[in-house]
C-alpha cells in the first residue's frame, strides 16, 4: 500500500488591517478608497456631518427621518422607482443616524458599480422629501416607540441615558427621537436639516472591494462628484459630561419573570492611550463565554444565559471632549437579582484586588487579534471601520495600530484599565424588572440609592 506523505502547514502570512489611499473630489467630498482583491461586492460608507446634537429643539428624531428618506425617492424616480433601480443592479443601500452623524452605505456588486454609485449619488444630491413619504416615515417610526418601551433592553439603555447625562444633554435623550418630538417632524423639517447640515464638503466617502480595471477616479467624478453645496466652518463639539455617582434605578414591570441589567458609567474613547488596555481588560471581564462574569454568573450559579462588559464609543475627539459608554449588561431571573448583583459586584472587588491572570489576558488576546483576518473578509466590514475611524477622527492607520497595541499590552495594564473602568462604588445600575420583588434585596446590597421609576 502506497502511503502519501503527511501535509504540512505552511508558514503564516502576516495580516494588517487594510491600508487606504486618501484623497478628494473637486466638490470637497473626501474620498478613501481600498482595493480589495477577490471582493467582488463592493462596499461604500458616507460619513455626513449631520450629528444628533444639531437637531433644532422639540425635533429630536429629525436626523433619523432624514436618513431614512434618501431611500424614498430623488428628483429622477419616486420610491417605487427608486426600489426598482436599486433591485435590477442587485444593490442595497441604507442609513442611519448617530451621535457623530448620518451614515449611509451602499453594498453592489462590482459589475454594476457605476449604477450603483449614480444611485447613491442621486439619494444624497436630490432626495424628494415627499411630503407624503415623511408622513409614512413618521407614522412608522411612531409605531416603532412603544414596540422600544415594551423591550426591556431598549428601556435600559433609555434609562442609563437620562441618568447619566445632563437633561440639557442631547445624549440623556432617545437617539431616534420620542413620541412627542417625532410628531412634530413634517417634511419642511427635513428639508431645512438637510439644507443646512447635508454638503459635499464636510462629508467623506469610503470606497472598498476589488476594484481591478475599475476608473474609479472617473466614475466617483461623473456621480458623487455631480453633487454640489456650500462649505461650513467647523462646529463647536461639548464636551460630555455625565454623573456617574454610584446608584440604582429600578424600571417597575410588574410580574416580569427576568430582570434587565444595564450598568455603566463614561469613560476615554480612543484618542487615549489607555484604550487598547482597556479593551483587553473589559474582554477579560465580560467579552466571552470564559470571562469571569459568565464564569460566575452562568457557570457556577446559573443566573442567566450571558452576562457581557463593552466599551462603546459615543463621540470622539482629539482634544478629550469625546466619551466611551462603558457597560455591563444582561438578565437573570427575578428571585436571584439580588444574589446575582452580590457577585457581579464580588467579581469586581476580587478583581481590583488579585487582578487578572496571564491566562486571561493570553485567551483575550488571542481572540481580540487572532480573528481580526476573518473578521474583515467582507469588503463592507473593512468600509465600515474605515468610516469609524473617519467619523471618530483618527488617523487611516488607527485599526492597524490598534492590533499591534493589544498584542503589546501586558496583564498589569489590562488590569489597571478595567478596574479604572469600572470601580464598584462609581457605577450607574439600571434594572428592568418587578419593584416589588427586587427593591428590598437590592437595597441590602449597599451598592447605592435605590429609586423605582414606571415602566
Amino acid at each position: 500500500m502506497e502511503f502519501h506523505p503527511q501535509p504540512q502547514p505552511g508558514e503564516a502570512k502576516p495580516w494588517a488591517f487594510p491600508a487606504p489611499q486618501r484623497g478628494a473630489l473637486d466638490n470637497g467630498l473626501t474620498v478613501l478608497r481600498c482595493h480589495r482583491p477577490g471582493q467582488q461586492v463592493v462596499a461604500v460608507e458616507i460619513n455626513l456631518d449631520a450629528p444628533l446634537e444639531a437637531e433644532p429643539k422639540g425635533l429630536d428624531g429629525v436626523a433619523t427621518i432624514m436618513a431614512r428618506a434618501f431611500n424614498e425617492g430623488t428628483d429622477k424616480h419616486s420610491a417605487e422607482e427608486f426600489a426598482a433601480e436599486l433591485e435590477r443592479c442587485g444593490a442595497t443601500l441604507d442609513a442611519h443616524a448617530d451621535h457623530p452623524g448620518v451614515r449611509v452605505s451602499l453594498e453592489v456588486p462590482v459589475s454594476r458599480l457605476a449604477k450603483g454609485l449614480a444611485l447613491l449619488a442621486d439619494a444624497l444630491r436630490a432626495p424628494a422629501f415627499a411630503d407624503s413619504e415623511i408622513e409614512r416615515l413618521v407614522a412608522n417610526r411612531l409605531d416603532e416607540i412603544p414596540h422600544e418601551s415594551a423591550n426591556p433592553a431598549r428601556r435600559a439603555a433609555k434609562e442609563l441615558s437620562r441618568q447619566l447625562f445632563p437633561a440639557g444633554s442631547r445624549m440623556s435623550r432617545p437617539r431616534q427621537g420620542t413620541e412627542e418630538t417625532v410628531a412634530a417632524i413634517d417634511a419642511a423639517a427635513v428639508r431645512a436639516f438637510y439644507e443646512k447640515h447635508v454638503r459635499p464638503a464636510t462629508g467623506t466617502a469610503v470606497v472598498v472591494g476589488d476594484l481591478t480595471g475599475v476608473d474609479l477616479d472617473a466614475l466617483l467624478a461623473d456621480t458623487l462628484g455631480a453633487w454640489t453645496g456650500d462649505t461650513a466652518e467647523a462646529r463647536p463639539v461639548p464636551p460630555v459630561t455625565a454623573d456617574d455617582t454610584g446608584r440604582v434605578v429600578i424600571v417597575d414591570r410588574p410580574g416580569a419573570v427576568q430582570t434587565q441589567l444595564l450598568i455603566g458609567r463614561i469613560g476615554p474613547d480612543k484618542h487615549d492611550r489607555v484604550w487598547a488596555a482597556q479593551i483587553l481588560g473589559t474582554y477579560c471581564l465580560g467579552g466571552t463565554l470564559t470571562s469571569r462574569l459568565d464564569r460566575v454568573l452562568r457557570e457556577e450559579k446559573g443566573y442567566t444565559y450571558g452576562v457581557r462588559s463593552f466599551a462603546q464609543v459615543l463621540r470622539s475627539a482629539p482634544d478629550g471632549t469625546g466619551a466611551a459608554m462603558l457597560a455591563i449588561s444582561g438578565s437573570v431571573d427575578t428571585p436571584n437579582t439580588g444574589p446575582a448583583l452580590d457577585d457581579l459586584w464580588k467579581v469586581l472587588r476580587t478583581l481590583a484586588a488579585e487582578g487578572l491572570t496571564d491566562a486571561e489576558r493570553d485567551t483575550a488576546v488571542q481572540n481580540l487579534v487572532g480573528v481580526a483576518p476573518l473578521k474583515f473578509e467582507t469588503a463592507a466590514n473593512v468600509a465600515s471601520t474605515l468610516a469609524d475611524q473617519v467619523e471618530q477622527n483618527l488617523p487611516d492607520d488607527y485599526q492597524a495600530e490598534l492590533y499591534r497595541q493589544l498584542a503589546a499590552t501586558g496583564t498589569v495594564e489590562a488590569t489597571a484599565a478595567v478596574v479604572s473602568a469600572f470601580p464598584a462604588d462609581r457605577l450607574v445600575t439600571i434594572l428592568v424588572g418587578d419593584a416589588a420583588q427586587i427593591e428590598e434585596p437590592v437595597k441590602a446590597l449597599g451598592i447605592g440609592e435605590v429609586t423605582v421609576v414606571t415602566g
